[in-house]
């Protein structure tokens, strides 16, 4: 049985009321959450310097090459096991969350072993910001208005890094992301006109 196969629709608690639109569904690139929010790339070059400098170590005690390859050898299965131990976490975070835009809302499905679903009206949210990556892949944080404010610990790795005191849910490193952005874009500048307040003005996501 597939662990969310209770959900009326994929990626949400229930099914849209009358009268809402799906704008846009989808999920993390795994492999692009591997290397920029689980650091993979960055622990194998740490076991690679390790296996270079103990290579340079043994060379400048005079030990022989076989000798010095044996010595480092054992560094290799700790550094495939790390990093296919990260791997195998990213691959399990993205393959859970599913995020989804309507015209009245943003919808975190997240969490590999407790599924939470985080619904964001579209009023709830100040701004929006997306960095858009040279693979195409963004990271699309949003601003969360007034008191509105979810722990990071619960959103974690949906949010944006560093932002402790306030923190902002993230749709990260999904494909496709200057669409996904725009279309966001597009929702929120249209629910700040349906508000029809005087003092809103349109909210644009802006590249950072």
């Amino acid at each position: 049985m597939d662990e969310y196969e209770f959900e009326p629709v994929r990626g949400l608690p229930e099914k849209l009321p009358a009268g809402e639109r799906m704008l846009w569904q989808g999920s993390p690139s795994w492999w692009v959450l591997a290397i920029r929010a689980f650091h993979a790339r960055k622990v194998a070059i740490y076991f690679a310097a390790l296996i270079v400098w103990r290579l340079l170590l043994a060379w400048r005690d005079g030990e022989a090459l076989r000798e010095a390859a044996l010595a480092a050898a054992w560094l290799v299965p700790l550094a495939v096991a790390a990093v296919g131990m990260l791997c195998a976490i990213a691959w399990l975070t993205a393959r859970s969350a599913v995020y989804t835009i309507t015209d009245r809302r943003v919808v975190l499905r997240v969490g590999v072993v407790l599924e939470v679903a985080f619904n964001l009206p579209l009023a709830s949210i100040d701004g929006a910001s997306a960095q858009v990556h040279r693979d195409g892949t963004a990271d699309v944080s949003l601003e969360l208005a007034g008191d509105v404010r979810i722990a990071y610990a619960h959103l974690w790795p949906h949010a944006r890094p560093f932002r402790l005191r306030k923190p902002e849910p993230m749709l990260r490193c999904v494909p496709d992301g200057a669409r996904v952005a725009a279309i966001l874009a597009e929702a929120l500048g249209a629910s700040a006109r349906a508000a029809n307040d005087a003092n809103a003005s349109p909210v644009l996501v802006a590249a950072r």
